[in-house]
């Protein structure tokens, strides 16, 4: 079992870099108006969701969210993620609420979303199919999920080696879309994918990994 404290040291350590990559800062306007249009293809078509991002990092995804005019509730392991991602939304006068937490079991209570959004977490998760039978959980009825997700070689962030037993994670590595597919499709209707591999506006540049979106409704 891969101790909790020293996966959120490792995030708390990269958090000053992490959004020097261009698809984490989405600080290239091209980047930025690229991941806006493919959030927005993927949402229902109705205004002021309630939105939970799961593993939101640094805030990227959730500021495109509220300045869609959603309401955000975050969720991040890392307590230097979680105030990069608060300090985000503030500076550009949205609002958001982000709780500390272990995304895999969202500290939200009894509350219910329209929309639960992930990208890049399931490879983190000693246990990632009981983490998407509790995501399913936290979904209204006829609620979207949405799991930004690929399969590549993962060998730390920023130069920075992961956490010790990080190669025993069942989907160390990353998820292929079949293995996500076969593993969801049980929980949830209308399911779909977006292949992202052939779309480098999102990566800031080309990407040779398998990398996609799965959408679904519940």
């Amino acid at each position: 079992m891969m101790n909790p404290t020293a996966i959120a040291t490792y995030w708390d350590a990269v958090a000053p870099l992490f959004d020097e990559e261009p698809d984490h800062g989405l600080r290239r306007r091209e980047t930025r108006e690229a991941w806006s249009r493919r959030l927005a293809s993927w949402l229902p078509a109705e205004a002021a969701l309630q939105v939970l991002d799961v593993g939101c990092g640094t805030g990227s995804l959730s500021e495109l969210m509220a300045e869609a005019g959603h309401h955000v509730t975050g969720v991040d392991l890392s307590p230097r993620m979680i105030e990069r991602a608060r300090v985000k939304l503030r500076t550009a006068g949205l609002e958001g609420r982000f709780l500390l937490g272990d995304a895999a079991l969202p500290p939200t209570g009894d509350d219910r979303f329209d929309v639960l959004l992930s990208r890049h977490l399931l490879w983190t998760l000693p246990d990632p199919q009981g983490a998407l039978r509790r995501w399913v959980a936290r979904l209204r009825p006829g609620g979207t999920l949405i799991l930004v997700e690929g399969r590549w070689r993962e060998a730390g962030r920023s130069g920075v080696p992961y956490v010790d037993g990080a190669e025993t994670l069942p989907w160390h590595g990353g998820v292929t879309a079949d293995e996500l597919t076969t593993a969801i499709a049980p929980l949830v209707t209308d399911l779909r994918l977006d292949d992202l591999s052939g779309a480098p506006t999102l990566w800031g540049g080309p990407v040779t990994d398998e990398r996609y979106a799965l959408i679904a409704r519940i």
